[in-house]
């Protein structure tokens, strides 16, 4: 049995929940387990079920083919609000204009 974390965070709200996994439990499946929407009550629309994936900030390529080992800490990635590139270039006109 597999101890592992499985995170998802908004700009309000962390949560990271505990697991301990069978063997032969995969990261999706692993998420699923987390209950996250029932922890999110405004992002019960979002499917965890095809969210990306990562551990420890490395993307996961294949989640459903993914063996979590104890310690390792998924992490559920969401929608960016904002484009990095579009604040970059927001913060860079703001600075020029002071």
């Amino acid at each position: 049995m597999e101890s592992i974390e499985v995170a998802f965070a908004t700009p309000e709200h962390q949560t990271i929940v505990r697991l301990t996994l069978e063997p032969g439990i995969d990261a999706r499946r692993a998420v699923m387990l987390a209950d996250l929407p029932s922890r999110h009550p405004a992002w019960r629309g979002f499917d965890f079920t095809q969210a990306p994936l990562g551990i420890f900030g490395e993307r996961l390529p294949s989640p459903e083919e993914y063996q979590p080992v104890a310690g390792d800490r998924i992490e559920v990635y969401r929608p960016l609000e904002l484009d990095p590139k579009q604040a970059r270039r927001e913060r860079a006109a703001n600075a020029s204009t002071r």
